[in-house]
């Protein structure tokens, strides 16, 4: 697991590695590679939710998409056509919703679709309350998993694809701790 903590206190009761051993499992096969990234957002878990769980909207957050289209209602095995912002190996991208708990916090995705060389690619992304620097907070863990393309090695593929979760994770803690600040929540005192 690669941790990402920018320097942030933690006040979480569960360590990371227990959140991905409970709500991130990924059947990983031979030429696959598989890791999890771990992120904490100086905002509370229903505010980042608020923007996670937007399977319709991803663009809210993420940087490279330019456009999302649902189709149907949003539902486990809705389908969403993702259109990519030029600079990346790809142009579209058709994903299916997994799994959307409310109440866990957890929004996992299956891309089954597009051009580009993540085949076989599933993603879980949990939200778990904490509290930093005295008030409420979010750790962030998304993990994911996906084929190693032919010419890639795992290292290759892994350093690839954690670099765009980086950079999502980022950006979303961008748009949460924004949002927050706004909110102006009172400490929580221990």
């Amino acid at each position: 697991m690669n941790g990402n903590s920018n320097g942030f206190g933690s006040g979480a009761a569960v360590a990371p590695s227990e959140y991905v051993r409970r709500h991130h499992r990924h059947e990983i096969g031979e030429n696959q590679c598989s890791s999890a990234l771990v992120k904490h957002i100086k905002a509370p878990v229903p505010l980042v939710w608020s923007l996670v769980r937007r399977f319709d909207q991803p663009q809210k957050y993420k940087p490279f998409v330019s456009r999302c289209v649902v189709q149907g209602n949003l539902e486990i095995g809705s389908l969403r056509e993702v259109d990519v912002k030029s600079g990346l190996p790809a142009t579209t991208s058709t994903e299916r919703l997994e799994l959307l708990d409310d109440d866990e916090h957890i929004l996992s995705i299956r891309i089954v679709g597009g051009d580009h060389r993540l085949k076989n690619y599933s993603s879980i992304v949990s939200l778990h309350p904490e509290i930093i620097d005295g008030r409420p907070g979010t750790l962030v863990i998304e993990s994911f998993v996906v084929d190693v393309p032919e010419g890639n090695t795992k290292d290759e593929t892994c350093y690839f694809v954690e670099a765009l979760i980086k950079c999502n994770l980022k950006s979303l803690a961008d748009v949460s701790e924004g949002l927050a600040v706004q909110d102006r929540t009172e400490p929580i005192n221990l």
